[in-house]
């Protein structure tokens, strides 16, 4: 009987010739420059999409000293007494200005958002004034400069409004558009191809025969790559077939910037995109210290970046979310900004063994006691999709930790919106 020797595999459970989560990170980041194409597009039409150089106001906000309180605008130097008796000579509006200056011993009625008139630094609210008629008296203390917005308090002429490489939200809209900019440069869209492979896998629509699934992958790769603001070109369904398969990574990566494959990285038979990545351009590694989603290839078909996910749908989620992502952010130009994690009560105890980095699915919410409380969604296989589904948050299990009891301290790393 000869001796045989296991082969590492993903189901091994210490981590032989793997990367950790970080570092498999911080290297596929290396190698990633972003694109510098730009266009210009209306406003309107910028919302989530990278903004390819500073924006600098030309002109300041607000505009001119204002009110921020209905009542009545007068001169500090008149505070000179707790209770002072003035003479309204007028009043101003937002839009209205009152065009005379306003003398010692007088005041205007001013609403919100109205100009300063000439000579007035102070309002006092309406209701710390007496009215008779156009005398006003003003009662309690008060101090100069009080409830005035100043010229240029929110931005000043010149100043860097906002920085390029910022993904444009709803608010830097309203703000853009508040500083009269009808149009932005920002960055051109990256392009990503993606595709499944496997022959059990069938669309949409089509009949399922003895060991078919539906494809599920190409879904939520679709719906995460939406959410990136990504020019999208999906390849459907290829088969287990060397010669389809390198048909389809070469039309990919002469299309798009980035190709994502779902499948065929493991070390199975039918197993071919590394093999074949190996031949048309360079694999720079293919297994993770983590769980799920260890079989993840990445490299380059010429200049276009390879991502080669596992199969199953959870592990397809969690690669391109912890990999992909940042990944995309950076290539588009963006700003990249590491999740977000905090710290929460385990509402449960959470097996684990140590050797691999896991990300379990949770629940995040508020317990009766106010205190951050996760759960985990059930069951936490790799191909049980609706873990993900029921869950907005990562939980983070490092390399080290053999399991936790409930009740203990947890890092979790809420979903921000991606999925």
């Amino acid at each position: 009987m000869t001796d045989f020797t296991p082969q590492p595999s993903c189901a091994t459970p210490e981590p032989v010739s793997t990367l950790k989560v970080e570092d498999a990170r911080q290297k596929i980041l290396q190698q990633i420059t972003a694109i510098s194409c730009w266009r210009k597009v209306a406003l309107r039409d910028a919302l989530g999409q990278v903004l390819h150089e500073d924006v600098i106001s030309p002109l300041s906000v607000p505009p001119h000293a204002n009110s921020a309180m209905d009542g009545y605008a007068l001169r500090g130097e008149d505070l000179k007494h707790d209770s002072i008796s003035l003479k309204r000579v007028g009043s101003a509006f937002a839009g209205k200005p009152f065009n005379k200056t306003v003398n010692a011993g007088e005041c205007v009625r001013i609403m919100t958002g109205a100009m300063m008139p000439e000579g007035c630094d102070t309002v006092i609210m309406q209701e710390q004034a007496e009215v008779d008629n156009d005398l006003i008296t003003l009662h309690g203390e008060h101090h100069s400069g009080e409830n005035v917005r100043l010229a240029g308090e929110d931005i000043q002429t010149g100043a860097v409004v906002l920085t390029a490489g910022r993904r444009i939200t709803a608010a830097d809209l309203g703000l853009l558009a508040s500083l009269g900019f009808a149009e932005l440069k920002v960055r051109r869209r990256i392009r990503v191809a993606f595709f499944s492979t496997g022959d059990e896998l069938r669309s949409l629509g089509e009949t399922l025969n003895p060991g078919d699934i539906y494809d599920s992958n190409r879904y939520t790769l679709h719906a995460m790559l939406t959410r990136l603001d990504a020019e999208i070109i999906d390849m459907g369904v290829i088969t287990d077939s060397p010669e389809a398969l390198r048909q389809a990574l070469l039309q990919a990566a002469e299309e798009a910037d980035v190709v994502i494959t779902s499948g065929g990285v493991s070390v199975g038979e039918a197993d071919y995109v590394k093999q074949l990545l190996d031949e048309l351009g360079e694999v720079h590694f293919w297994k993770i210290a983590m769980k799920p989603g260890r079989p993840l290839a990445y490299g380059k078909i010429a200049e276009t970046h390879f991502f080669g996910l596992p199969g199953n749908p959870v592990s397809v989620m969690v690669t391109f979310y912890q990999f992909v992502q940042p990944a995309l952010h950076k290539l588009a130009g963006a700003v990249y900004h590491a999740p977000i994690v905090l710290q929460a009560v385990a509402a449960e105890n959470i097996r684990k063994r140590p050797g691999r980095f896991e990300f379990q699915r949770g629940l995040l919410r508020s317990n009766s006691a106010n205190q951050l409380e996760v759960t985990m969604t059930g069951e936490q296989g790799s191909g049980i999709l609706h873990s993900m589904s029921h869950a907005n948050c990562f939980i983070l299990l490092d390399e080290d930790c053999d399991g936790v009891a409930a009740g203990q301290s947890v890092t979790v790393q809420p979903f921000a919106g991606l999925i």
